[in-house]
């Protein structure tokens, strides 16, 4: 006889972003506040239940571009599965959750219940969606250290000023812009664009305008770490 823990137990399947930018100086993540119960008032992910007939990736594309008018992510990928039987009230739900990514130029358009949030500072989150954003800060984080996804948090062409205040930013501590640009450019991910910024009012030398050499993710570096300043 088989014991009743082990019994097949039909499953609803959701999709779930973790959407992330740099805005106003911090590393932020867009939410929306529920209407309804379970959890009302609470803030939610974007997402939804996964339709019949599409992928995973499909359906989180088509539901934040039905929800939150972002059509243009910079970079979505599969971040983790949820399945934990208590992650939701009532019947078993199991979560596909994603990590996306908003160039830190863009703002997307929003509707009224829907707010940017810094990641570090979480109002308080439905379900488990607070350790879904936890988790992609922290896949973000690991990933800047040996890949190129900053290109999918900076602007198109940027200085090296702006590109540190993103990875600072994302980062959570101050990193140097010599550093970052040297880092960067022995790895072969920046170029200069040819040109420079406007003078300002004050004078000064204008700033070279860098670019990412490529903007589709690689692994540069797989045993690279960037570490906050004093630490080894």
């Amino acid at each position: 006889m088989r014991d009743a823990t082990t019994e097949p137990t039909p499953l609803a399947h959701e999709v779930v972003a973790a959407v992330l930018q740099v805005r106003a100086g911090s590393l932020r993540v867009m939410l929306w506040e529920r209407a309804l119960e379970p959890h009302a008032h609470r803030w939610s992910l974007p997402g939804g239940q996964l339709g019949r007939g599409e992928d995973i990736e499909a359906s989180i594309r088509r539901q934040l571009a039905e929800k939150v008018d972002i059509r243009q992510l910079a970079h979505v990928e599969q971040l983790a599965v949820f399945s934990a039987p208590d992650r939701v009230p009532g019947p078993r739900v199991v979560a596909t959750a994603f990590l996306g990514l908003v160039r830190s130029d863009a703002d997307p358009a929003v509707p009224p219940d829907t707010d940017w949030f810094p990641v570090d500072d979480l109002p308080v989150t439905a379900f488990d969606h607070g350790a879904i954003v936890l988790r992609a800060r922290d896949r973000l984080r690991a990933k800047l250290s040996y890949t190129n996804i900053g290109f999918a948090l900076a602007p198109p062409a940027f200085t090296m000023s702006e590109l540190r205040g993103i990875y600072s930013a994302a980062l959570g501590y101050s990193v140097s812009a010599t550093n970052l640009q040297r880092v960067l450019a022995r790895r072969g991910l920046l170029e200069s664009t040819g040109d420079t910024t406007k003078p300002g009012r004050s004078g000064g030398r204008p700033a070279t305008l860098f670019r990412f050499t490529n903007t589709g993710m690689q692994v540069t570096d797989p045993f690279a770490v960037l570490r906050p300043p004093g630490r080894r």
